[in-house]
């Protein structure tokens, strides 16, 4: 076994980790731009909690300490990184390994983070009586019992289930309206945009059935990313093992891979290829785009909207927040640029700031005010500029822009949607 060949931690097979996880020279350029050192100090950032605590554990003199559920998965450390270090997966991985040695399966924070890393499971159920859920999860006892006993804050408003989910929209349509051999996407829409928000995701359909294309919606689960965050390696490998299966089945037929959400083409894209070696996963990870990216590769998106608008009474002046998973991925401020020449948007990007919320960390009773804190300066970015209403392409950082700000959060294809689309 070579030096950098170990145990997949996900899968418990063998896997190369990414070239250049002994390259860590110890510059703390990843300290420097790791939104939880900057608010937390007892956090001691993550190269201690990649490169230096990954040598201890290979060496097998020391348990993964604790303050690794403290990062909050944002991935800001791999963009900053200049050497190509695999920060996230390492934090993936030791996060894995501290849940499965060290905590008490019984305790509060256990139980806690495991409910928050299955939204789907829980989606599910509420979503068949989305009123009574609503009501319950809104009530001031259910907020405070949920504080109490699970550690989940109560300062923060449940978001509501909607009447219709966006795949009981998808079946009472019918399905696809376009067929095409050639132009076809398949949509990875994950849990939040089906149980929460469809009308993103009934945006996303209208704009690439517009530009002609034939759009699949297989069955899917949780991205993982949630589960990454919180160390349940089980449940990732479940969630990527069937997600990989159908999708790759579909790549293979001549589909591209299209998501809504920044965190999902990460997790496909990045976090799957990385942690993973079943069959299908560099297909479906080689095949994946943020459906903005997509159009942009594909489209000619400046003389297809060379004569649009955005009704002014619907969005306002636009105050646009990049996700950190965007900038990974190199997509920040596209929506920025693409909708800068459509009438009546006028988006302003509010800097590269994190939103603080980073999925499941903002939802923890411990880790609330070092969320608020994080947030602060994407708060002020916000009200500075002349936007009336925030866009993202995150629904978590979305649920913190609209918590700081009070603005009203749209996602931008439903922006194109109304540009291309909607009467």
């Amino acid at each position: 076994m070579t030096e950098n060949e170990l145990t997949d931690v996900f899968t418990g097979e063998s896997m190369d980790l990414r070239p250049g996880s002994d390259d860590c020279y110890k510059c703390s350029t990843c300290d420097t731009r790791c939104p939880v050192a900057a608010v937390d100090d007892e956090f001691p950032g993550p190269k201690f909690q990649g490169p230096e605590q990954w040598r201890l554990r290979r060496k097998d003199d020391q348990d993964v300490d604790p303050s690794v559920m403290s990062c909050s998965n944002c991935m800001r450390c791999d963009d900053a990184c200049p050497s190509d270090v695999p920060l996230s997966q390492m934090h993936n991985t030791a996060r894995a390994d501290y849940v499965d040695e060290e905590m008490d399966r019984l305790s509060r924070a256990y139980l806690r983070n495991r409910l928050l890393a299955n939204y789907g499971r829980l989606g599910a159920w509420g979503a068949k009586f989305p009123r009574l859920t609503n009501a319950v999860m809104g009530n001031p006892v259910t907020k405070w019992l949920n504080e109490k006993l699970l550690g989940i804050t109560s300062e923060r408003e449940f978001p509501a289930f909607a009447a219709q989910t966006f795949r009981e929209w998808w079946d009472a349509r019918g399905g696809a309206r376009v067929e095409s051999d050639e132009r076809r996407v398949a949509y990875f829409h994950g849990d939040y945009a089906n149980y929460n928000t469809p009308e993103v995701a009934k945006a996303l359909v209208r704009v690439f059935e517009s530009f002609g294309y034939e759009v699949a919606v297989p069955d899917q689960r949780c991205s993982g990313t949630p589960m990454f965050a919180n160390g349940m390696r089980d449940d990732a490998r479940r969630a990527a093992r069937f997600n990989v299966e159908t999708f790759a089945h579909l790549v293979e037929q001549g589909y591209d891979v299209v998501c809504s959400c920044t965190s999902c083409s990460m997790a496909l894209r990045q976090e799957y290829p990385e942690l993973y070696s079943f069959d299908g996963t560099a297909a479906v990870a080689a095949n994946t785009y943020e459906a903005l990216e997509y159009l942009r590769v594909h489209e000619d998106l400046d003389g297809e909207l060379a004569d649009a608008s955005v009704p002014q009474d619907e969005f306002g002046d636009l105050a646009y927040h990049a996700p950190c998973h965007a900038r990974n991925q190199g997509i920040a401020g596209q929506a920025v640029e693409v909708l800068d020449d459509v009438a009546g948007a006028d988006p302003a990007d509010v800097g590269d700031s994190c939103s603080g919320i980073s999925g499941t960390y903002g939802w923890k009773e411990e880790k609330y005010d070092a969320s608020m804190a994080i947030g602060e300066e994407m708060f002020e970015h916000m009200e500075a500029v002349e936007g009336e209403t925030g866009m993202t392409e995150c629904p978590t950082c979305a649920m913190q822009m609209e918590h700081g700000t009070g603005y009203e959060i749209r996602h931008p294809m439903e922006v194109l949607d109304a540009a291309l689309v909607a009467d």
